[in-house]
């Protein structure tokens, strides 16, 4: 045996495509190319003041050591208040668990629960790193395609075709990355009927993006929508997108705590507790002072409404209006198969995105990584100047491509 074989699971999963880019970006930039990047899912704001202040207090105070595994208790105290307030969960802080980020909560539950042939539904467009979590934990992804005809979300009908003898988990993303398609109560308690009728499957709410949602629409997550599936609902969500809080990876879930229970089990083999700093830091974010999330949605709508109005002014792109987070998933379909101005075959959305890239110096994400080809996501955390020039340059290739 090569000293370099690596665990079959690992040598077949795909490296995240943002992070791809992510790179390509800096190897560009360190090459002297001015690059506008709408590739990075994080919000361009600074973690508010008293948010960063109550994490210098706990290093002054000396709380740098161990926390528990779970999580420091005030800070599940705390999350448990937000549960309560936020979404009408009864949940007391034995019921929460604290991870070193969202995606370590999402591969803990997956890497808890799986084994050989179990699947997972994963509507598409997903998160690029769903499945790819599912194949590292031993199971199968069930992708259902989920395209413009139904608002990229998922139908009763079509999680009902999804479900099979072997279904474990649905993986439900609302508001959505990379659609910012955002799912009302109605639609919930849809997919809700049709899980009630099949208790062998887990569900798993990753409502990472819930304060970034618009048009005065509310949020609602899937336990609060229908109470009779809680006993079987990981609702995860963390602190990175509404307090800018991207670095200081805290992410946090509640649900049925023998599903908790194995997860710290996991996490106490693997990671142990999160960083007892951003720990001191997210209870100060989930008690204290929150004026800035609605100025930041404000903020983000705005942006919204300027870039789906930019890009589909390009020719050979169109743009549905997004009813959360901070992306825009517009169809390039126009594009391909045409040439690009510094003469590349467009012949598809990932060659659409490397000449971008590479010729008007704007980097996006392929939509073929979410799941869904012919597409683009574009993220809009970016100050406005930045936006309206990416915008400008889009226009100009789309215009120039032949």
């Amino acid at each position: 045996m090569s000293l370099e074989t690596l665990n079959r699971r690992l040598e077949a999963a795909k490296p995240s495509a943002t992070y791809k880019i992510i790179d390509r970006v800096a190897a560009r930039r360190a090459e002297g190319a001015k690059i506008i990047s709408l590739c990075a899912g994080e919000p361009d704001f600074d973690t508010p003041e008293h948010i960063r202040a109550a994490a210098i207090s706990a290093i002054n105070n000396g709380h740098t050591r161990y926390t528990q595994v779970a999580g420091f208790r005030p800070l599940r105290e705390a999350i448990a208040r937000k549960y309560q307030r936020e979404n009408g969960l009864d949940v007391s802080w034995h019921d929460t668990l604290v991870c070193s980020g969202g995606k370590q909560v999402i591969f803990n539950a997956l890497a808890a629960t799986l084994n050989e042939g179990d699947e997972v539904v994963i509507p598409a467009p997903y998160w690029v790193s769903y499945p790819e979590m599912v194949e590292l934990c031993g199971g199968e992804s069930r992708i259902v395609a989920c395209g413009a005809e139904s608002s990229f979300k998922l139908t009763p009908q079509a999680l009902a075709e999804a479900i099979g003898p072997n279904t474990r988990w649905l993986i439900l993303n609302s508001p959505s990355n990379p659609t910012g398609a955002v799912y009302d109560r109605d639609e919930l308690q849809g997919l809700a009927e049709v899980l009630l009728a099949h208790p062998q499957v887990m569900i798993l709410a990753d409502d990472i993006y819930e304060h970034l949602i618009f048009d005065g629409r509310d949020f609602l997550t899937l336990a609060q929508v229908e109470p009779r599936l809680a006993a079987r609902t990981l609702t995860m969500n963390g602190v990175s997108k509404a307090y800018a809080m991207t670095g200081w990876r805290i992410g946090f879930a509640t649900g049925p705590r023998w599903l908790l229970d194995a997860m710290e089990k996991l996490q106490g083999q693997q990671t142990s507790g999160a960083c007892s700093i951003s720990q001191h830091a997210a209870i100060a974010a989930l008690d204290g002072p929150k004026d800035f999330i609605a100025h930041s949605r404000e903020v983000f709508q705005r942006r919204r409404d300027f870039m789906v109005a930019l890009l589909n002014q390009a020719p050979g792109i169109s743009c549905e209006v997004p009813g959360g987070a901070f992306y825009a998933f517009a169809d390039c379909s126009g594009l391909i198969s045409k040439r690009s101005p510094g003469g590349s075959d467009l012949v598809n959305d990932e060659a659409v995105a490397l000449a971008l890239l590479e010729e008007a110096n704007v980097a996006v994400v392929q939509g073929s990584a979410f799941g869904l080809p012919g597409y683009l996501r574009i993220a809009y955390a970016l100050d406005d100047e930045s936006l309206r020039a990416a915008c400008q340059a889009i226009h100009r290739f789309c215009t120039n491509a032949m």
